[in-house]
């Protein structure tokens, strides 16, 4: 059963009453001393927030904050990202809550980038090809787009590096055909912002000649 749980502030603050929608999840039996405890401090609003970050996925937007944190505005959903990445610089946390795609996300600072590979074995990125490369670049600036188009716009075909770079993360299915248009279109990933060292889409080098594509 969906509970409400309220985050109190004191009130000699002024600061305003924090809720969250969240299951408490309690099974089995209670002992009966439990029925007389006082309820836990609820957390602060910056823990809250932080919380969603850490959960991950779709990178956190201002609205969806505000729609899960009753009375949290946008101004104090920034104020609030601003505090994270103070508290995590003065404590030399590892990460940081980046900027991507319209949010924000808890992600790595770039020095220890390399543990992720460590972690899963110590297996370098392999070089793109040209032709990879190629087509990695059609898929981020024409997506979403399909291998029929990728195909015409090469001239050649390009299953096989599509496939590839499914494989590395770097592109994905992003729309899936239907009755009438069989064939998924492709986009790009996080991953690939990651390895690029891009913030969003909009940080894609504009040159003229990067424009023809």
């Amino acid at each position: 059963m969906s509970e409400k749980q309220e985050a109190n502030f004191p009130p000699e603050a002024g600061v305003p009453t924090w809720e969250v929608d969240g299951g408490h999840g309690l099974t089995g039996p209670v002992e009966p001393s439990a029925l007389h405890e006082e309820p836990a401090t609820p957390p602060p609003m910056r823990r809250i927030v932080e919380a969603l970050l850490f959960v991950g996925g779709a990178p956190l937007t201002s609205d969806r904050a505000c729609e899960t944190i009753r009375g949290l505005t946008e101004d104090q959903f920034l104020q609030a990202i601003d505090g994270l990445n103070r508290e995590y610089r003065q404590q030399g946390r590892p990460y940081s809550v980046q900027a991507r795609n319209g949010g924000y996300i808890l992600t790595l600072r770039p020095r220890f980038r390399d543990v992720v590979e460590r972690l899963h074995g110590g297996q370098r990125e392999a070089r793109l090809s040209a032709t990879a490369i190629d087509a990695l670049a059609l898929v981020a600036y024409r997506q979403p787009v399909t291998k029929a188009e990728i195909d015409s716009l090469r001239g050649a075909e390009s299953g096989a590096l599509l496939r590839q770079l499914v494989r590395r993360g770097l592109i994905a299915v992003v729309q899936r055909g239907d009755a009438q248009k069989r064939e998924v279109s492709y986009g790009t990933t996080t991953r690939f912002l990651e390895l690029f060292q891009l913030q969003s889409l909009e940080d894609l080098p504009q040159t003229q000649d990067l424009q023809r594509l």
